[in-house]
């Protein structure tokens, strides 16, 4: 990863989308006849050294040996975070209870010996947020675990429930006992509850995929539950303080959802959608990792518990809208390396382009159509991609980068793809209003592409482009070839002129250390601990006020050294500064440290911003009104 992404994936919103997509290759000839379901089973109430106790009991096995495994990777994350790390005290057990031999083939697998006798495995699991202070290739949070017994627990269930060898397929029953008080949130589906165990829950999955698709939270009940059209949506809220619940939420929610359907018309995969919001103490071992991750109907959201709610609900907007989205591309329209995921041997499909690109570009688009945003906010938020984009190699093939993700340099170029994959998809979209008269655009074409393929039937990876060709213009080929697998960059104002728009600037607010997801400090990947004030950008009045400048490495904040951790505390907490509060920044300058001090004010920071070319032609008017209006 960049500097700039190591630092900002820690903080804030990386609003990453996660891809629980199936694997293939079931080989049912494993298993005997007479075993359908997988049974597994996690106990919440029996929390030792916050660890918790997961059993898995495949049923009755024809072969020798047997692999079982714990994901790698999880896709969407685009790392490799090797989830059975996590996991202790393994065992295998035979039909009377021994224990039979195994190998631990690697962090994430386990091979047992005469898998004839094997009964089940059982095993305990550490969470992720507990080790995020610790460790340097942390998990992110919204794809991490939550053990914090009798209060919350957050079950990403890839971090908990594994696979065997070649029974992907397979459906799961989850058996989930769970203490008193605490209850669940989850899109998965409720199966047969034993009368004898009214503690225990029990959900049911057509296949691992659709399990490990569909992440549950307990905790002390805030949900509340809304009907946009036909789509049922389960807000739940985890404060621990009670700042927030979900029923001083839901109106926001609601307002955007509804939004987001009326923009999408008749594009709809889901009847249920659940969102997930964790809010973080920002205390002893919690989430760190702010952002979202999607599922097929479902959102996992982490958030700082102290963050006002203005922002907060305007940050639940743009991320939770973007993972939303998501039910369009790639839950609907993807490739076969998607459809066919391999959880510890991933192979990657080359269009980020449009699975985070078109999402990202959708999430501002649909606000600007349905009125949720300005004209102004649009534009801002064009041209903080253009800058933010600025920061990553723009000489970069984006499919090439896609194919190649998990490996360097395009690793340090993901971010990218919520940048210019968006701009990409403006540009593409501008392109085909222009070419079509008005009438086509990226919705369209993203709706013809579902019409064709859909959640069951992905495209092939290397014919897509094609395919996208052969039902537009030709014109589109030159676009995708030289900027898309080409390595040109994009003039962004040769697209500006097509809709009569012009660059100006003005002054807008800033938080201290954030303008909105882009961070005016950095870390060295080298020196984990050395945070710096970035080179290269406009820093706003905050920094400017006291008299820092770019490349100043931040020693202390109030007596408070700093560090990675105890910076992402001072962010935390910079959401309730008053502007009168006094502040002292000692920083190394060279050879110099220098102490710097000033009020904190009200941060704002000068930007370029578009405005509308005065005189712009009837044509060029036409053009900007089909684009943003839809």
């Amino acid at each position: 990863m960049t500097n700039r992404l190591r630092f900002f994936k820690s903080l804030w919103f990386l609003g990453v989308a996660i891809l629980m997509l199936q694997a293939c290759g079931s080989t049912k000839s494993l298993v005997t006849a007479n075993k359908a379901t997988i049974v597994a089973k996690i106990d919440l109430i029996r929390v030792v050294d916050d660890k918790v106790m997961v059993m898995v009991d495949p049923g009755a096995f024809t072969s020798e040996n047997i692999s079982f495994y714990i994901p790698k990777t999880v896709p969407g994350t685009y790392s490799t975070d090797n989830y059975g790390k996590y996991v202790e005290q393994f065992k295998a057990y035979d039909y009377k209870g021994g224990e039979l031999p195994f190998e631990k083939i690697d962090e994430n697998t386990w091979k047992i010996i005469n898998a004839k006798e094997l009964d089940r495995v059982a095993y305990w699991v550490n969470d992720t947020y507990d080790t995020e202070r610790e460790v340097d290739d942390k998990v992110f949070s919204p794809a991490g675990t939550n053990i914090l017994k009798g209060k919350n627990f957050m079950l990403n269930l890839h971090g908990f429930v594994g696979y065997f060898e070649g029974l992907l397929e397979l459906p799961y029953s989850l058996e989930i006992t769970a203490p008193k008080g605490l209850e669940p949130a989850t899109s998965l589906t409720k199966g047969v509850q034993d009368v004898k165990t009214p503690d225990t829950d029990v959900f049911v999955a057509s296949r691992y995929f659709e399990l490990i698709d569909n992440p549950i939270m307990y905790s002390k009940p805030s949900i509340e539950t809304f009907q946009v059209n036909d789509i049922s949506v389960t807000l739940s809220v985890y404060s621990p303080n009670g700042f927030y619940t979900a029923a001083s939420l839901k109106g926001s929610m609601e307002k955007m959802m509804r939004a987001q359907k009326a923009f999408l018309g008749d594009i709809n995969s889901t009847k249920n959608y659940t969102i997930i919001l964790y809010l973080s103490n920002m205390e002893d071992a919690d989430a760190t990792g702010f952002g979202a991750l999607e599922h097929h109907t479902s959102t996992v959201l982490i958030m700082p518990e102290q963050i006002p709610k203005d922002r907060l609900e305007e940050s639940m907007i743009d991320i939770v809208s973007h993972e939303f989205f998501h039910i369009v591309t790639p839950l609907t329209i993807h490739s076969q390396e998607i459809q066919y995921f391999d959880f510890n041997d991933p192979k990657m499909s080359m269009h980020l382009w449009m699975y985070e690109g078109t999402t990202e570009y959708f999430a501002n688009l649909f606000q600007i159509q349905q009125g949720l945003i300005s004209e102004d906010e649009f534009y801002k938020r064009l041209m903080d991609k253009v800058g933010n984009a600025n920061s990553y190699d723009d000489n970069m093939s984006f499919t090439i980068m896609s194919k190649n993700i998990l490996e360097e340099p395009y690793k340090g170029n993901y971010a990218n793809v919520y940048e210019k994959g968006a701009l990409i998809n403006m540009a593409l979209d501008i392109n085909l209003r222009e070419l079509s008269g008005g009438e086509k655009g990226v919705l369209w074409l993203m709706k013809e592409l579902s019409k064709k393929y859909g959640e069951s039937t992905p495209f092939e990876d290397v014919g897509l482009i094609n395919e996208i060709v052969s039902m537009t213009y030709p014109e589109i080929k030159y676009f995708f070839d030289v900027h898309v697998t080409g390595e040109t960059p994009i003039n962004y104002e040769d697209y500006w002129q097509k809709v009569g728009l012009e660059k100006g600037s003005e002054e807008k607010s800033s938080g201290y250390f954030l303008d909105g997801d882009i961070p005016f400090i950095d870390i060295d990947p080298a020196k984990e601990n050395e945070v710096f004030v970035r080179k290269g950008i406009t820093l706003n009045s905050f920094f400017n006020g006291i008299g820092a400048k770019g490349g100043d490495i931040i020693k202390s904040i109030d007596g408070t050294p700093i560090t990675l951790e105890t910076m992402r505390g001072i962010i935390g907490l910079s959401f309730g500064w008053a502007p009168d509060r006094e502040i002292t920044m000692v920083v190394k300058r060279g050879d110099q440290e220098l102490s710097l001090t000033g009020r904190v004010g009200v941060p704002t920071l000068n930007t370029i911003n578009l405005v509308p070319v005065k005189g712009a032609s009837e044509q060029q008017i036409k053009l900007r009104e089909a684009w943003m209006k839809g």
